[in-house]
């Protein structure tokens, strides 16, 4: 077979131009060859069985995502007692974050970390968080989305290796070295630096001067950055001021967006005492937003199962007009006391809380968890970025202890003995590694 070709290539009769385009095709033939080789070399196992493994657990996404949306109707009952005005925040920031705390958790700490964020079977919790993680990405194209998580270690810290790998592999979560102990503010800056570029310059200074100091061991933290364009954009000539009643005797101007044009109907339900409308934008990603006829105290108190309730009611439905407020709103939260009230008090205990899982060390707890959200909503879409810093420090007796680990980092002396007699080989000092 190999002779007969060589033998239509060089045959006399054969034009140039023929004899260049079979070369040509015969070296694509031998590449498409040699790429179904390699990839069966490198690839982890065969398409086939990757497919059938993501077709196989693909349906256990429901479970993180039913477990993040309990929290979120939890999280937020005691914001709306405790808060007057305007209410913002990302659950599945927060969720992700202290998603990282939990890996590490055992004992009573474990168990109420577990109970307030709802969370599954730690199988099933860490490999639906990669899916989910994962799938929020595939639709790229359409929406800009940046998610990450990342943790950040006292440099000279034993940090179980186990708990290093779940992190990374299930998470995502690149782990860093800073000093806290020595260069404590300017941990905190570079912390905060990275967190600013993750949501695009809009959070600045998430973690306060004071909030890590000499006794931090850790902070784990997650961002969210997320810009969406509108299926349907509102007409910016179409905007106008309109009065936006805060109460029946409490009425402010905004500016109004408005559309009546798109012509393939919004899913939409009227429950009587409550609209529920959904804006899509480009992509896997849309915004609910629930509207009562009277007052939010009318629909309230909400949950997940409230939500999925309203949800199966809503069909396609031609409006016809939507009105929306344009409108920019920003909220930072120390969620201390919330998660403390939601069921998870041992964690920030320094006596009592137990991060076994990250250490051998004893002596970890939660002294902050810090929330940062922002969300701009106009007539093109919608830019929303959020924070959290999760730091767990350590207790006082724990440094003192934490001492006897054994850090090379200065100058020293070395010597190469005989063990058995102390008989010195080799005697030296060594001031500078590199030369």
């Amino acid at each position: 077979m190999k002779g007969k070709i060589l033998k239509i290539i060089t045959a006399p009769s054969m034009p140039l131009f023929y004899r260049i385009v079979l070369v040509v095709t015969l070296l694509d033939l031998i590449y498409l060859i040699f790429l179904g080789a390699s990839f069966s070399i490198f690839a982890p196992y065969k398409p086939k069985r990757l497919l059938m493994v993501e077709a196989s657990i693909s349906s256990g996404q429901g479970i993180v995502a039913h477990a993040n949306n309990e929290f979120a109707f939890d999280l937020y009952a005691v914001l709306a007692k405790r808060e007057k005005g305007n209410i913002l925040y990302s659950p599945f920031c927060i969720f992700s974050s202290l998603a990282l705390a939990y890996e590490g958790a055992n004992g009573e700490t474990a168990d109420e970390i577990k109970s307030v964020f709802h969370f599954p079977k730690v199988d099933k919790l860490r490999k639906n968080f990669a899916i989910i993680y994962n799938d929020l990405k595939k639709t790229y194209g359409a929406y800009e989305l940046r998610m990450g998580n990342a943790l950040w270690v006292q440099r000279d810290y034993p940090l179980l290796k186990d708990y290093k790998n779940i992190v990374k592999r299930y998470y995502s979560g690149k782990a860093e070295n800073l000093d806290f102990a020595k260069k404590t503010e300017k941990s905190r800056q570079t912390i905060n630096k990275f967190i600013e570029k993750q949501t695009g310059g809009r959070i600045k200074g998430l973690i306060p001067a004071g909030c890590v100091n000499q006794l931090t061991m850790f902070v784990l933290t997650n961002t969210i950055h997320f810009t969406g364009t509108w299926k349907q954009q509102f007409d910016p000539e179409d905007t106008e001021e309109m009065d936006f009643k805060i109460t029946p005797d409490s009425v402010v101007k905004v500016p109004m967006m408005r559309t009546t044009t798109y012509r393939k109907g919004f899913n939409y339900a009227d429950l009587g005492n409550l609209q529920i409308l959904e804006l899509p934008y480009l992509g896997g990603i849309s915004m609910l937003i629930l509207l009562p006829t009277e007052s939010l105290d009318s629909i309230e108190p909400l949950s997940a199962r409230k939500l999925a309730e309203y949800k199966s009611q809503m069909q396609i439905t031609k409006l016809d007009a939507i009105f929306l407020p344009k409108f920019e709103i920003e909220a930072e939260y120390i969620l201390n006391d919330h998660l403390k009230t939601l069921g998870m008090p041992t964690a920030f205990n320094a006596k009592r809380a137990d991060f076994s899982g990250m250490t051998n060390n004893e002596g970890l707890f939660i002294s902050s968890v810090i929330h940062h959200t922002c969300v701009k909503v106009n007539e093109k879409g919608t830019k929303a970025y959020t924070a959290t810093a999760t730091i767990i420090a350590c207790t006082p007796e724990m440094v003192k202890r934490k001492r006897k680990i054994f850090l090379a980092d200065h100058p020293f002396i070395f010597i190469i003995q005989q063990k058995h007699n102390g008989n010195i080989l080799f005697f030296g000092r060594l001031i500078d590694p590199t030369q």
